[in-house]
């Protein structure tokens, strides 16, 4: 509740990570491949492109690592239509299991970069003809991401089951995935 910037920061962060997972958990194919109107997201897509996400950030924006798989093999560009596309050939055990160890490697990092020179250290990632982003403004960005898509989620898990809210419920741990990732309310 009065915590430092890093604190607010990693827990806004986390907030929007359990608040999308909410949103995702517990489906099936039809319901992760659901789309509304003429959007092509679906919670599925969205899964797979913030494990997409997670991972880029954590391991080539921030320490200018490969992502690896699957991302290095995948027919990737700039629009993100891969992830967004093939999701609908991927099992629910396999979507939810990407994306909750992407999160279990992302949070392991972050930890380890709090502990190693804080979010204010330089990044990887560097603008074209500019200096290297901070790992505070690479958060950010991570932060906005989330926002951005939770609010996409919102939408599309209503329309699956009508379930709403801002936040799940006391207690609620995911009923799918790989059980690597877990969140506890601080």
């Amino acid at each position: 509740m009065a915590g430092t910037d890093e604190e607010h920061l990693v827990a806004a962060l986390d907030r929007l990570r359990v608040t999308f997972r909410w949103k995702a958990d517990g489906l099936d194919s039809a319901g992760l491949n659901t789309r509304i109107g003429a959007s092509a997201l679906t919670l599925g897509g969205l899964l797979k492109h913030l494990a997409r996400v997670e991972d880029i950030t954590f391991a080539w924006k921030i320490r200018g690592e490969s992502p690896g798989e699957p991302w290095v093999s995948a027919p990737l560009d700039d629009s993100d239509a891969w992830e967004f596309t093939s999701c609908a050939e991927d099992s629910p055990e396999y979507l939810y299991g990407l994306w909750d160890d992407a999160v279990t490697r992302s949070r392991a990092s972050l930890g380890a970069i709090l502990r190693d020179g804080g979010l204010d250290r330089p990044a990887h990632w560097q603008w074209p003809g500019g200096g290297r982003f901070s790992v505070r403004r690479i958060v950010y960005d991570l932060v906005e991401e989330y926002g951005r898509h939770a609010g996409h989620a919102d939408l599309l898990r209503e329309t699956v089951d009508g379930r709403v809210g801002e936040d799940p419920p006391a207690g609620w741990r995911p009923v799918s995935g790989s059980g690597a990732w877990t969140w506890t309310a601080s």
